[in-house]
């Protein structure tokens, strides 16, 4: 949106300036049931709006003033502003409001009181205060979502991290309503909530979630401790809500962190709110985190399931320390915000004896360092501590540099320097900084008391340079096979076109792995003596320690995956992988190879062909249920956009073959079962294959122990709906079946998936030529818009893409406007008129830096994918 930006600069300028002291934030709610009072039309703003009161307290700088005093501005995001009365003096709001902001001149020295009466929008968007209507109950649910700059959206406040105050809410709802904020929640009198004043923190991970809320309540009591612990979602949800696992899983963190932390949990209780139309996974809300409410499983879903919910419960538990009791001063350390989230909620499942998931480095590796290998090999990569200029800058920022190459960084620094002297070091920060605001220099000064390691080449090579390294073993043997020399060769590629730096040659922490094919259980094993740990840095790094050794049958550098970076195997290694890959004894290593090998795949240096035949190979003997459900997904994908296109049909016709003689042969009930039959339905193509999935929708034809409940039945619907065997009608039966929020996206996405002009057009009207669909059901049909088998009929929406985007930019919310960005990209049309149209349209348009970056990552797979198609079509004549 115009106006609404903020720089790093004006931000330092206002920081200087003011020191703030306290909001009082009064909000009439009263009417969110019928929608608020005077509407403010259709579209993003959620047809109305409601009265916001702001009275901030706040300090100017001595010395700063002179004369008439000076000049600063507050920001605000709303339709009208009624009222503004700054040290008891009026003024004119037609005068001082505009694009976003709010000017303050004549500000005295010492304390100053303003307040703001304003008239603020519910939104459909899923940014600042959110409004849903359940279709099942017809009742209205609210909650806020703040981070990076929307608070502005709700009340009248400085908007930047490092002007923390207390917040003080007072709220008027409906009646019979729950109300949930920062603060525990008081006794309403006449349906208003006052509540108790926060400690200090910054503006975005304040909170507020209003609605006939359900809920569930216990405590976390150890050694006189004694915390409230909260769990909300709607009625409509409260059969399916576990509320007993998640408290397990919350206790677990709260028991890891203080522990490792030597800091007791900041906040007077601790809620967590499954709220509908949530844009991300979870938002760290001081003592109120909010998680989106499809994390209450409706249907059967696989352990991979579970434990991904526990870890975003135990990343924004990690955030209450790393985030709210200590900030970072600028959106520049939102990557070490995440990072640390990232990376200790994951080590607290791996790591706390009672967790259900003590291999969940292994989902770390096959997951996330793949989503950052992916982002670092873009364009728009960039340094770990990416330079941020504006708000503009973070907002695209939330990627897999920021999570997964920041968490992977991080985790190679406790490698570094050693786990009990990281978290000694963690611990002295957190007792330093309490309340307050830092930067990443704070934290690695910490580290560098601890641990004795001078951390400043570390972090000038690590965090401020982009780009990946490359990890190759470099070994020679005499004619018994005993290694004579064995050596690490670090490769630094060249930066994809268009990114800035140069390629780094960077320390790295590794462990080396000497794997064996066990004679009696035929699995690869590594041996008592079979790991060695060292530094490796430069570009050839000598191991000595391995000579005289018989070589084994798989040397695996970065075993344990210590690092980041892009291991290859030598050419015997490969070979046994290629063969035994699915026979490694443990998960981590599997998922290493694994890894591996997509990434060669996506790096042309692996045919698709040959992928799909390891893949089939080894699957089979894979125990990990995320990982199969990983590879699914990336066959799917390898196969979709980057086999020659000659062999696509063969190879899809090959793995949907595959995937429903695993379907059938998997265990009864089992996890494995429910992912293979997602699988098969992704791509089910012959008669007899959709045949199947009528049969099971209308049970005529079953597969033993596959339990086809409502989400499952929705998978099939929408495959079958792609393929044209749904129509209209049909899809309307099942919404009938399903009369909720979750069935109404879902038929949105079959809708608008059916291979038909007409389906296509609506689809497109209802995102692009209009912004009436709130955020979710907008991200439902652009799912189902764009389906890889249904190129030809897609090829004309890719110069009608080009002729809206800018404009949808320009004129929608960031989250709006992003989702179609990205997501109706012509990615499908994976050809040289796709990169040129795309080249023709930036130069001509000449976009925004922040709509510039995502429309180069989009092309940027259609390159990757057109150098992997080449790669598959060579593979074949070879």
């Amino acid at each position: 949106m115009p106006g609404t930006n903020l720089t790093r600069e004006e931000a330092q300028q206002r920081a200087k300036l003011l020191t703030v002291d306290s909001y009082e934030i009064d909000l009439d709610l009263s009417d969110a049931q019928s929608g608020g009072t005077s509407p403010a039309g259709d579209g993003e703003n959620g047809g109305g709006t409601y009265r916001s009161v702001t009275t901030v307290r706040f300090d100017v700088a001595e010395g700063s003033a002179s004369g008439g005093g000076t000049e600063s501005f507050i920001d605000l995001v709303a339709p009208a502003v009624r009222e503004v009365t700054l040290n008891g003096d009026r003024l004119d709001p037609a005068e001082v409001f505009k694009d976003s902001r709010i000017a303050l001149s004549g500000l005295l020295e010492g304390r100053n009181v303003l307040r703001v009466v304003a008239d603020c929008a519910y939104t459909n968007t899923g940014e600042g205060l959110h409004r849903f209507v359940d279709p099942v109950d017809q009742q209205a649910y609210l909650y806020t979502q703040f981070e990076v700059p929307d608070a502005r959206r709700v009340f009248a406040c400085f908007e930047q991290p490092d002007l923390k105050a207390t917040f003080q809410f007072t709220v008027k709802a409906p009646e019979g309503w729950t109300v949930v904020s920062n603060s525990p929640a008081p006794e309403p009198e006449n349906d208003v909530w006052v509540f108790e004043p926060t400690p200090r923190i910054s503006t975005y991970i304040t909170a507020l979630i209003a609605g006939p809320y359900h809920s569930v309540h216990s405590v976390y009591e150890k050694d006189g401790q004694s915390v409230p612990l909260g769990i909300y979602c709607r009625p409509s949800l409260a059969e399916f809500l576990d509320a007993d696992a998640i408290f397990e899983v919350t206790r677990q963190g709260f028991e890891w962190f203080q522990e490792k932390f030597d800091y007791a949990y900041p906040f007077k209780k601790y809620d967590q709110l499954f709220v509908p139309e949530f844009n991300a996974g979870a938002m760290e809300n001081a003592g109120a985190v909010t998680i989106r409410d499809q994390y209450v499983f409706r249907s059967k879903v696989t352990d991979a399931a579970y434990e991904t919910r526990a870890e975003t419960i135990l990343h924004e538990l990690a955030h209450m320390w790393f985030g709210d009791l200590v900030t970072m001063e600028w959106w520049n350390d939102l990557w070490l915000n995440e990072s640390f989230a990232t990376y200790t909620s994951i080590a607290c499942q791996a790591y706390h004896p009672q967790s259900r998931w003590p291999h969940s480095w292994t989902t770390f590796a096959n997951q996330m360092k793949t989503w950052a290998y992916r982002q670092d090999q873009l364009p728009s990569t960039h340094p770990i501590m990416a330079e941020i200029n504006d708000l503009d800058d973070v907002l695209v920022n939330f990627d897999g540099i920021t999570y997964a190459k920041g968490a992977s960084v991080l985790k190679q620094l406790v490698a570094y320097v050693g786990m009990d002297d990281f978290f000694a070091g963690v611990q002295a920060y957190f007792k330093q900084h309490a309340y307050g605001n830092t930067r990443l220099s704070d934290l690695l000064g910490a580290l560098e008391q601890t641990s004795g390691r001078d951390l400043k080449t570390w972090s000038r090579k690590w965090l401020q340079t982009a780009g990946i390294n490359v990890l190759r073993p470099q070994i020679e043997t005499d004619a018994d096979g005993v290694i004579t020399s064995f050596a690490v060769r670090q490769e630094a590629p060249a930066l994809p076109a268009g990114a800035k730096g140069e390629p780094t040659l960077r320390p790295h922490r590794i462990a080396i792995g000497l794997y064996d094919l066990d004679p009696d259980s035929g699995k690869l094993v590594r041996a008592a003596d079979g790991r060695i740990e060292l530094d490796v840095d430069g570009e050839l790094t000598a191991v000595p320690q391995l000579a005289g050794r018989r070589r084994p049958a798989v040397v695996l550098l970065n075993d344990d995956d210590l690092s980041y970076a892009k291991v290859r195997l030598d050419e015997g290694s490969l070979a046994v992988v290629t063969e035994h890959l699915g026979d490694f004894e443990s998960s981590l290593p599997r998922a290493l190879c694994w890894a591996s090998a997509w990434d060669m795949t996506r790096d042309g240096e692996l045919a698709t062909r040959d992928y799909l035949s390891l893949v089939l190979s080894g699957i089979g003997k894979e125990s990990d249920i995320g990982v199969v459900q990983s590879l699914h997904r990336q066959v799917k994908l390898a196969v979709d956009l980057y086999a020659a296109p000659s062999a696509r049909e063969a190879l899809l016709t090959r793995w949907t073959d595959a995937t429903l003689a695993h379907l059938r042969s998997a265990e009864p009930g089992s996890d494995h079962q429910l992912a293979w039959a997602r699988a098969f339905a992704a791509t089910a193509r012959t008669p007899e294959q959709l045949d199947l999935l009528e049969g099971l929708l209308d049970g005529t034809g079953t597969v033993e122990g596959l339990a086809v409940d409502t989400e499952l039945r929705w998978a099939f619907v929408e495959r079958l709906a792609a393929v044209g065997r749904f129509d209209e009608a049909e899809i309307a039966g099942e919404l009938e079946r399903d009369r909720t929020a979750a069935g109404e996206r879902h038929a949105a996405t079959a809708r608008a998936a059916r291979p038909a002009p007409e389906a296509k057009e609506e689809a497109w009207a209802s995102v692009v030529e209009s912004d009436k669909l709130p955020n979710a059901v907008q991200e439902a049909v652009i799912a189902g818009f764009v389906q890889t088998d249904q190129r030809e009929l897609l090829a004309s929406y890719t110069e009608k893409y080009f002729a809206a985007v800018k404009g949808v930019w320009d004129s929608r919310s960031h989250e709006m406007a992003q989702q179609v960005v990205v997501g109706l990209y012509p990615s499908v049309q994976v050809s040289e008129e796709t990169l040129a149209r795309t080249d023709a349209w930036v130069t001509d348009t000449d976009p925004s830096p922040a709509l510039r970056r995502l429309i180069s990552e989009s092309r940027a797979g259609v390159e990757r994918a057109l150098k992997a198609q080449a790669a598959d079509a060579e593979a074949a004549r070879a």
